[in-house]
């Protein structure tokens, strides 16, 4: 059910938001009260007392949140300053004599600043055929410290090919992509809540690496067995290398002896 009056103010942690009022000299002379909460749960954090205008302020109700971080005009607006996570939430303005409420509710919610989401490379895989070869990279995009309310999502272009959001507080929000090292595209991870939007783009000759001669064979081997076949082929090379050098020895003293002899 809609509430008459329900005004929905969204700010990022640290900032200051103000509640604006503007209150009638006989509401100011009968008192007003701000409360924090819900129905009977409401804790009074500010006021303004009746008959003498005095600026009353409740910081360390209900738990201490509001510790150092409120202020309270003559207009009866009401200021957050260093605005916190646990600031959310609904915000009642009353007159302390008839205890009417005055104009509106406002409903805060506070969100975590968000960072820019980090790519990186999770692994590689490299896949051929007779006629052709190919290397796929596993990328994630990762942000820390979220709060509720926050998505992260990769775009091809313009289009979006998957998403994640979460509703708590989580320390860390990841979504994997799998691209192919020669895809030309543009891709880019989003990360955003409802009043930020950071983004970060895909740079996949720097996240992604190419198949190197040992994942790549013509006839699709596996790597041992490409690295065996290689140790091999340099093995006998280095034997064959050491046969031609003794037989080179061997002729040169068999030429040397049929020289001495004829000399004698």
């Amino acid at each position: 059910m809609a509430v008459f009056g329900l005004e929905s103010v969204s700010v990022t942690e640290g900032e200051s938001v103000t509640l604006y009022m503007n209150i009638t000299e006989q509401q100011r002379k009968d008192g007003i009260w701000w409360k924090f909460g819900l129905k009977e749960n409401k804790s009074l954090i500010a006021e303004i007392k009746t008959g003498n205008n005095e600026i009353k302020l409740y910081d360390s109700r209900p738990d201490g949140r509001f510790k150092d971080s409120l202020k309270l005009d003559q207009t009866g607006s009401l200021i957050i300053t260093n605005t916190r996570i646990t600031q959310s939430g609904l915000y009642h303005i009353t007159t302390s004599r008839t205890l009417k409420l005055l104009d509106k509710i406002f409903n805060i919610t506070v969100y975590t600043h968000l960072s820019v989401p980090v790519i990186s490379r999770v692994s590689s895989q490299c896949s051929s055929s007779s006629s052709s070869s190919s290397s796929y990279c596993y990328v994630l995009c990762s942000v820390m410290n979220v709060s509720h309310d926050v998505s992260v999502s990769w775009y091809k272009g313009k289009s979006l090919l998957s998403s994640i959001s979460v509703s708590d507080l989580n320390i860390r929000l990841s979504l994997p992509l799998e691209v192919e090292y020669q895809d030309n595209n543009t891709y880019r991870c989003v990360v955003n809540n409802p009043i930020t939007n950071l983004t970060q783009h895909l740079d996949i000759n720097h996240v992604c690496q190419p198949c190197s001669v040992f994942h790549i064979c013509k006839f699709g081997f596996p790597e041992t067995v490409i690295r065996l076949v290689v140790s091999a082929l340099v093995g006998v090379a280095v034997v064959a290398v050491l046969v031609s050098d003794v037989r080179s020895r061997r002729d040169e003293q068999k030429k040397r002896s049929d020289i001495q002899l004829n000399d004698r």
